[in-house]
């Protein structure tokens, strides 16, 4: 009966070991990348082909900041009447969805 006993508390006493909660030292770092970072350039290093490509679809359209990417795609903020909006173009004067 004493082995039956000390067995039964060996086998209870080994199992109590896996329930002992483990300390987790490391931390997760999660890094993300944008593809479409833009640099701001001056309005007037602006390609013609995109600057009359605007002119020809918005007359009155005013650009206020011009930006470029590694891809050669524009960013422009042009001012349309009491608005402000925010254009793209790639080098050939296109208009893109973004």
């Amino acid at each position: 009966m004493k082995k039956l006993i000390l067995s039964a508390a060996i086998v209870l006493g080994s199992l109590s070991l896996f329930a002992i909660p483990v300390k987790n030292n490391q931390s997760l770092v999660h890094t993300v990348v944008i593809g479409d970072e833009y640099t701001e350039i001056k309005v007037a290093d602006l390609p013609a082909v995109i600057t009359e490509s605007l002119l020809k679809a918005f007359p009155d359209a005013e650009i206020q900041k011009a930006f470029v990417n590694e891809n050669n795609e524009y960013k422009l903020e042009v001012k349309l009447g009491d608005k402000t909006e925010t254009m793209y173009s790639d080098a050939n004067g296109k208009w893109m969805d973004k």
